[in-house]
């Protein structure tokens, strides 16, 4: 008789419990998935990654009939007319819910086909080996001889802020409004706080974003993000930067509005205030001293290089464990975790992963920036390519956008990708794929690309790069 009921439990079904299961699946194994919602895909199929880049296309087809970037200055400053204002929440929704609802059907079918089970209800740790699970159908408990913790994370709530979930909210309540807000404060300027402030404003709605940095996304090429401002600036997004949030409130003389209130002494008046402070890890439920493991302030557990916690057959991955918190990243450690559970030999997660941001315009690397390199004092010449320089740019639309590469001086690697504009986030693999396999400027001065393709600014970036290495 088996000492266990499962080789493998998956402690949510998120891109990390579900690669780990699938993967324990494919070798052969007993596994199972503990989810508490009814619906498998967990916060990155029902609050996250899906729904938020679903509603961004949703966004780019209503608001502005299925036009390009160069578009959107126009659009956005004519938002009394046609444009925008046509557009209700329920159009835009709609469309998030039917994606959401194929892609749960995706995935259970997927899950289906490899014999993973799925227990629905909440689970906590009786001991380091099993689980107790509750559910409305009433308790039960599970034991596994190795345990992921793949959890998710919860939007964190700073100190004196009151959600209601109606007009100070995160996101996770966006898609419960009833109708589209006329103005916005986005409390925060990080991945999730600039990506819907540029959704909003493009709809027409007054955003104003605050945060105690003095730059959004501080982890990106600085020329990026000083364009990225400069194109939400131009369809009236406000910055109040260096700000920091005192209490956000809603106050009867306002008339049901939110009063976001600075330590500065400003004060902000507005429909919604959408607070984006970070996330905090979903372990708070788990009865974690059970297993004999802690979180960090956050609810994030730590683990080695095979995804291990401290307690050798439990291991834990995606958001719960930080950065980088990806989608794409997140279930590439769930199947790592499950081959390292079972002796598969694998190596370990590549460094050179691609970095997404679904804002308008849309942007993504991959790689180390110029400030890094900097830093570390690394010697490297920089070529650039711009859309409006590009035929495909042109057929688009887009006017803005930019490739930029990143090359060693000295033995012209590749270094790092980085682009802002329309389909970014897929040219961005290109260079991926160059820095994988040890590539660099030669690779791009000598290959020929499809005409006219985005893919073209890789062949004038390299040439610009050329240019100045030759001076």
């Amino acid at each position: 008789m088996a000492k266990y009921d499962y080789d493998m439990i998956s402690i949510g079904s998120g891109p990390a419990g579900q690669r780990a299961a699938v993967q324990g699946a494919k070798l052969g194994k007993r596994v199972a998935i503990i989810e508490r919602e009814q619906v498998v895909g967990g916060v990155s199929l029902h609050t996250g990654t899906i729904p938020s880049k679903t509603f961004r296309e949703a966004v780019l087809t209503f608001g502005r009939g299925g036009r390009r970037a160069s578009d959107m200055r126009r659009r956005a400053s004519d938002s009394n007319g046609n444009g925008f204002k046509a557009v209700t929440a329920g159009q835009l929704f709609e469309r998030v819910g039917n994606i959401v609802q194929r892609e749960e059907q995706v995935q259970d079918a997927q899950l289906g086909r490899n014999d993973v089970d799925v227990i629905v209800g909440t689970a906590k740790f009786k001991d380091p080996h099993e689980l107790l699970i509750t559910s409305s159908q009433g308790e039960r408990t599970a034991s596994a001889k190795n345990i992921m913790i793949a959890v998710g994370t919860r939007p964190a709530t700073p100190p004196d802020t009151q959600l209601d979930g109606e007009r100070i909210i995160t996101s996770d309540e966006i898609f419960n409004l009833d109708e589209l807000p006329h103005s916005m404060v986005v409390i925060g300027c990080g991945v999730v706080g600039i990506e819907y402030a540029s959704m909003f404003a493009l709809l027409g709605v007054e955003v104003t974003v605050v945060d105690g940095r003095g730059t959004p996304l501080e982890f990106l090429d600085r020329e990026i993000v000083d364009e990225l401002v400069h194109q939400m600036r131009a369809i009236n997004v406000v910055f109040r930067l260096g700000e920091t949030v005192e209490r956000v409130e809603t106050r009867d003389a306002a008339r049901g509005r939110v009063v976001v209130s600075l330590e500065s002494g400003k004060r902000l008046v507005a429909d919604v205030a959408l607070v984006c402070a970070g996330r905090a890890g979903n372990t708070h439920s788990l009865n974690l001293q059970a297993a004999k493991l802690t979180p960090d302030e956050r609810g994030r557990l730590t683990v080695d290089d095979t995804y291990r916690t401290k307690q050798k057959h439990i291991f834990a991955g995606g958001d719960v464990i930080g950065f980088p918190a990806l989608a794409a990243t997140s279930s590439e450690q769930g199947r790592l975790a499950a081959c390292n559970a079972f002796g598969v030999k694998v190596g370990p997660m590549p460094t050179n992963f691609p970095v997404g941001i679904y804002s308008i315009p849309e942007i993504s690397m991959v790689g180390e920036t110029e400030h890094e390199l900097t830093a570390k004092k690394i010697p490297y010449e920089v070529g650039v390519a711009r859309f409006r320089e590009i035929a495909r740019g042109q057929i688009l639309g887009d006017d803005t956008g930019m490739l930029k590469l990143i090359f060693h001086r000295e033995d012209h690697s590749l270094l790092g990708v980085h682009t802002i504009g329309t389909g970014a986030t897929e040219l961005v693999h290109i260079g991926q794929c160059v820095m994988g396999l040890n590539g660099g400027l030669s690779y791009f001065l000598e290959t020929v690309f499809n005409y006219p393709t985005l893919a073209e600014c890789y062949k004038v970036a390299a040439l610009d790069a050329n240019n100045k290495l030759n001076l």
